[in-house]
């Protein structure tokens, strides 16, 4: 029988009780839940604390195909044998990313914890393409986000470049991705990637095309894909 791992942050008690470790937290393991069982009643849902791995003993585990890795946080152990392990390791490594996209793309980047970014871009990887979605924002309330915010097309296509030059020199396995960016002024600043729908991908909740989190789980089971852009109306 299949199984999806869901990989989340929480704290877990002595006596095995798991408390997630926020709100959105919560937000995103309940819609890749809905979306795997929409999908595939017969699939097993384990709903696993990072922590929980961390806890091992490190040492390689061997991947297991009947298990489809559904990390919803960054921190995975890097023992942990699975299609994402490289891009996950390669994604913590902040600083390095931007130094690359500054040097080889020649875009602006965060600075340390200045210009963070307050945009982030959608991207599915699919074994034959790319599949830009709509730009999520910050709300009005602390974690808070927005979809679809407007970009002028004068910047989407350097975006999108951006995007496409980073997942390729990763070598970016199937999976739904967040480009966080800031604009300054007409100019781009590069934060960091997020190899799985992070918290702002909340915002598509409400967004009237299938969530970012549904669009996940289609890519890491290499399913094909609609659009993740806005219908016209």
């Amino acid at each position: 029988m299949r199984k999806a791992l869901i990989i989340v942050n929480a704290q877990v008690k002595a006596e095995g009780t798991m408390y997630l470790a926020s709100p959105a937290t919560e937000k995103m393991v309940m819609a890749l839940e809905k979306a795997i069982h929409a999908d595939s009643p017969s699939t097993q849902v384990e709903v696993m604390a990072a922590a929980t791995l961390w806890s091992k003993k490190a040492q390689a585990s061997k991947p297991d195909s009947d298990i489809v890795y559904c990390p919803l946080t960054i921190e995975v152990p890097n023992w942990l044998s699975f299609p994402g392990q490289k891009i996950y390791q390669d994604c913590k490594d902040i600083k390095g990313k931007r130094q690359w996209v500054d040097k080889t793309l020649g875009y602006k980047t965060s600075i340390g914890d200045s210009w963070l970014g307050d945009l982030w871009l959608p991207i599915a990887v699919t074994p034959k393409e790319l599949i830009y979605g709509e730009i999520i924002g910050e709300g009005a309330f602390p974690n808070s986000y927005e979809q679809p915010i407007s970009l002028k097309e004068s910047l989407r296509r350097p975006l999108y470049d951006l995007a496409q030059g980073l997942l390729e020199s990763l070598d970016a396995p199937s999976s739904l991705y967040l480009l966080q960016f800031s604009l300054k002024g007409q100019t781009i600043v590069f934060d960091r990637l997020w190899p799985f729908p992070a918290a702002p991908a909340i915002a598509s909740l409400r967004y009237p095309h299938p969530n970012l989190f549904t669009c996940y789980w289609q890519c890491l089971t290499h399913q094909p894909l609609p659009s993740l852009m806005a219908s016209p109306s």
